[in-house]
């Protein structure tokens, strides 16, 4: 594999969090007036920032409701979602085997950057990634290339040599916006044929297929 360095998004991506979102979301709108989300609708909204959650599943542009929504969701959070959170099977080995390689790993994410932290320690993961951007590290959130750009900027790699991976059409978006290649997973909400309609190096189930895809292909 070419790559020197790879970006990860984490929801759908490396892990799942969904029962943590689903409780925080629904928790935030039973606060602010509103019934309870289907667990579906809620799950299409993973990867995006919290106030765009909000607008999504409430059709409501009113960003003291939205910020509202982001408190009361966080609030919830700091309570459930470490331990409501996992990863994918195989994907902390995948992770070792590149770090072993002397693959440079990061993750760009809505998710905060604490949460995060969190979650890797949690799993003892945390010296495997060499840079974490969370939501809160940045003024605009993906598919804004910022958080790409600010992990390559530190790393001081060429746009060609980093690879990023997501689920989801912001991730696609991101990589796109900020020229670096992109590869998918489906391992969230979106089909294959949809990230197959943005630039991409390849498309697979899960990391550890898009691995073998990568080194057959490069």
């Amino acid at each position: 594999m070419k790559y020197k360095g790879i970006i990860f998004d984490f929801d759908y991506t490396l892990g799942d969090s969904t029962e943590g979102i689903v409780t925080c979301v629904n928790t935030a709108l039973r606060r602010l007036g509103y019934d309870l989300a289907d667990r579906e609708e809620i799950r299409k909204t993973i990867g995006l920032d919290l106030q765009q959650t909000y607008l999504v599943l409430t059709k409501d542009a009113n960003q003291e409701q939205a910020e509202k929504f982001s408190s009361y969701f966080r609030e919830k959070a700091d309570q459930i979602m470490t331990e409501n959170t996992s990863f994918f099977p195989g994907v902390l080995e995948l992770l070792q085997k590149w770090h072993r390689q002397g693959k440079r790993l990061a993750i760009v994410t809505t998710k905060y950057h604490y949460r995060i932290e969190a979650i890797l320690e949690k799993y003892q993961a945390s010296g495997l990634f060499d840079i974490i951007i969370g939501g809160e590290d940045v003024k605009r959130p993906k598919p804004d290339p910022e958080g790409v750009l600010q992990v390559l900027g530190d790393w001081q790699l060429p746009k060609d040599q980093a690879l990023y991976v997501g689920d989801s059409l912001v991730d696609a978006r991101t990589a796109q916006a900020a020229g670096v290649d992109f590869a998918g997973v489906t391992t969230g909400t979106t089909y294959k044929a949809e990230l197959q309609a943005y630039p991409n190096v390849g498309v697979a189930q899960a990391l550890d297929e898009l691995d073998s895809m990568l080194l057959c292909k490069i």
